[in-house]
């Protein structure tokens, strides 16, 4: 098996295995159990025959991507042993602060590329999937009431279908800010920095978007999201600290993200909403019992 991934290189260098190794590519080629092939693929990185590659993105652990993460764009797997790759050192770049992101960055032939094209999708709804019936379930949990969702960056709409699932009489309402998405899914053109709603919203999704904001655009963008939720939020943001601890990996992470601190966004957030682990946030004005130690902060 190492003789095939050895002849197979890396994707970045125009090898093949996009993706990595995974449990079940493993399975596929040796024609063991995707046990059996979890086990040998831990037996390789226990003896440093293989390596685990550091993340593109906060949700990506199972499918490597050679492409830019754009808001709401990233592949999902939360299973660590889903991919690892051969060890050889790479060479990293460091992001440039710019401007916050332009629509043109994500326009119709980036979809057609990562998304579209069976041939070069790197798009992974399983996780997504999983992500939200996490968080859906959570909620329920919790008792908070979902009559009425947001879902700011939406993309190509991977959470609809999850929310129709959970909450069947909720409506759902995407929010884009790529006028391509806007025009091929109906989505209403915005952005998470001023969208304004006349009745705010029992559950806000905002995933893998803030990080494309300057500090003041991120500000208003933080203050907005509280704004718009009177329940829930759930927000995914790579951070600097997730880069200084080499979990976010330099040379596949979109080099036009900002590296803001952790402290920024919770002091943004912690304005009308309180963290209650996983990513999710609950509105101050939401009434619901919370026992102390499920709350990083007091109510």
């Amino acid at each position: 098996m190492l003789e095939r991934l050895l002849d197979a290189g890396h994707v970045s260098l125009g090898g093949g295995f996009l993706g990595g190794m995974t449990s079940e590519k493993y399975a596929r080629i040796t024609g063991t159990s995707k046990a059996t092939a979890t086990r040998d693929l831990a037996d390789l990185l226990a003896h440093g025959l293989l390596r685990m590659p550091k993340i593109a993105s906060l949700q990506d652990f199972s499918k490597r991507m050679a492409m830019p993460i754009a808001s709401g764009r990233a592949p999902y797997s939360l299973n660590p042993m889903a991919n690892v790759a051969i060890s050889s050192p790479r060479p990293t770049t460091r992001a440039t602060p710019v401007k916050s992101a332009s629509d043109e960055w994500f326009d119709e032939a980036y979809y057609q590329r990562y998304y579209f094209d069976k041939k070069t999708s790197v798009v992974d709804a399983s996780h997504t999937e999983r992500l939200g019936n996490f968080v859906c379930s959570y909620l329920k949990y919790l008792r908070v009431p979902v009559a009425r969702v947001l879902d700011v960056g939406c993309g190509i709409g991977l959470w609809r279908g999850i929310v129709a699932k959970h909450y069947p009489d909720a409506t759902y309402q995407g929010v884009e800010f790529s006028e391509y998405l806007c025009g091929r899914f109906g989505w209403q053109r915005g952005s998470v920095v001023d969208y304004a709603s006349s009745e705010p919203y029992d559950l806000v999704i905002c995933q893998a978007v803030l990080s494309y904001l300057s500090p003041p655009d991120l500000k208003l963008a933080l203050h907005n999201l509280g704004r718009l939720c009177r329940g829930a939020l759930y927000v995914e943001a790579a951070t600097r600290e997730d880069y200084e601890r080499d979990i976010i990996d330099d040379e596949l992470a979109d080099p036009r993200l900002y590296r803001h601190r952790a402290d920024l966004y919770r002091r943004g957030l912690r304005q009308g909403l309180t963290e209650v682990g996983g990513g999710v946030w609950l509105s101050r004005k939401l009434e619901v019992p919370m026992f102390e130690l499920e709350c990083s902060d007091s109510r």
